[in-house]
């Protein structure tokens, strides 16, 4: 992980020498906290999409309960707040802490060496992939004994985990941490690049179990959600092997409006994590102002 001061340095244009790994261009597609109906400061650059999406909504997570209100609440809100219920709509989040959106700027800079690019895309991965799994995960209860005394507990339970899904190329870095974050995980690849020419997606591997059992939770990892045909394409394969909409968390670094509409009308109760929102595709599909090909700058290519 670079240091918070070096990739500030990045993120904030110090004088850095340009390597190898500097965007050619801008590209839509690079591999891609309870709540209220109106967007916070934290997600002013989402209030244009907001607005013309009303079968969507935008949510930011309230502030942390008191402990003791929260146990008084229910048995497990020692979090805060319960994810919200989204009913038929699909909730887009762009958690409003400070180190997401350090990583972000640290991402958009083109004078970022690509080193810390990757390590930052790692970072905000986390971020988000905890971000996600809040209220999400399995757990089961017991007692252990501590060095003092009995202690009721409760675990993340190992028997159901999670699947994570990045798109390659870039989703690979930002899912990175993931087993970091998750107990317990398991990885399958999915390769999908876009046709420049039909900014149509085509699946080059797939390594997706033909049956996906029954209540697996899946985080799907693609950095930049662009014009959507990507991201709809990997839910799509997804749920051709029994999993739902419910069941599917999406995480990327950057979102726009077209990717997150084709969700939103085709994938009802899908929950997206995104670091920001974007607001507009221009006619090549690229997401202005975007980051660049998050793909060639992880792995300097």
């Amino acid at each position: 992980m670079p240091s918070l001061a070096t990739a500030a340095a990045a993120g904030a244009g110090a004088p850095l020498r340009r390597g190898p790994c500097a965007p050619r261009r801008q590209s839509a597609h690079a591999s891609s906290s309870s709540s209220s109906s109106l967007p916070s400061p934290a997600l002013a650059t989402s209030t244009r999409f907001a607005a013309t999406a009303p079968i969507l909504r935008l949510v930011q997570r309230r502030p942390r309960a008191p402990l003791t209100a929260a146990r008084a609440a229910s048995p497990d809100a020692a979090t805060g707040a319960r994810s919200p219920s989204s009913g038929g709509q699909m909730l887009v989040f762009v958690p409003p802490h400070p180190l997401i959106k350090h990583w972000v700027s640290v991402l958009r800079n083109e004078q970022t060496p690509c080193a810390i690019f990757k390590s930052a895309m790692a970072e905000l991965g986390r971020l988000l992939i905890y971000e996600a799994s809040r209220d999400w995960l399995p757990t089961i209860t017991g007692e252990i004994q501590t060095p003092v005394a009995v202690s009721s507990v409760e675990f993340i339970d190992p028997r159901e985990p999670v699947m994570v899904v990045p798109i390659l190329r870039a989703g690979l870095a930002m899912a990175e941490n993931a087993s970091s974050v998750l107990p317990a995980t398991k990885t399958y690849h999915l390769g999908l690049r876009r046709d420049e020419e039909t900014l149509q997606p085509l699946i080059y591997l797939n390594n997706l179990p033909d049956k996906i059992p029954e209540g697996t939770r899946v985080l799907v990892v693609d950095p930049m959600l662009a014009t959507g045909g990507t991201i709809v394409a990997a839910v799509d394969l997804l749920v051709e092997r029994g999993v739902t909409s419910k069941q599917i968390k999406v995480v990327s670094a950057v979102a726009a409006p077209p990717a997150l509409q084709k969700l939103s009308n085709k994938f009802p109760g899908l929950h997206v994590y995104t670091g920001t929102i974007d607001s507009e595709v221009d006619e090549r599909g690229f997401i202005v102002p975007g980051l660049g090909d998050a793909g060639d700058r992880s792995f300097a290519t």
